[in-house]
């Protein structure tokens, strides 16, 4: 079994309680995806964040392609961390945890997501052509959208990481 393992880390000047406030927010993952995935929410974004909300969108993977994407929120300590796991969508398994820690600069806003493919050897081939590349530009689309909105903290490095684990 072949799984993947993306972890960005990113440093906004921002108090704890201000970057969970917003990230928290189901509608504000619309905010901070590409127009090219064709992102939009279908249902479970009514409400604030809890264990057990079941969120269904549309998205675009593929040009001309839009699958149903859902997912659960399985774990939330406000303003330490939350997990979100796929229950159907384009991913055989997904797993994504964000954490949250404050630091004398503002927040340390850490994603890792570890995720299978379908199709075996072509689910695999997928990737090193295409997948790996597409959450690579989603992820770096957010930490720009996320410098837009709440500013940057100078003289720091944001992380970016792909592997096989």
């Amino acid at each position: 079994m072949k799984v993947y393992q993306l972890r960005a880390v990113q440093i906004v000047p921002v108090t704890k309680s201000k970057a969970w406030e917003f990230l928290s927010n189901p509608k504000n993952l619309k905010v901070i995806t590409p127009s090219s995935m064709g992102f939009h929410i279908l249902s479970g974004a009514d409400r604030p964040m809890y264990p057990g909300q079941i969120i269904q969108y549309k998205v675009k993977p593929f040009p001309f392609s839009s699958v149903r994407w859902v997912t659960e929120i399985t774990h939330v300590v406000e303003n330490d961390y939350f997990v979100d796991e796929q229950r159907f969508g384009p991913y055989v398994f997904w797993h994504h945890k964000h954490f949250l820690r404050e630091t004398l600069n503002g927040t340390v806003m850490e994603d890792v997501v570890d995720y299978k493919l379908p199709f075996g050897v072509m689910g695999r081939l997928a990737h090193s052509f295409w997948i790996k590349k597409q959450l690579q530009h989603i992820f770096k689309y957010r930490e720009e959208k996320l410098i837009q909105l709440f500013g940057q903290v100078q003289e720091t490095k944001n992380a970016l990481e792909l592997k096989r684990i």
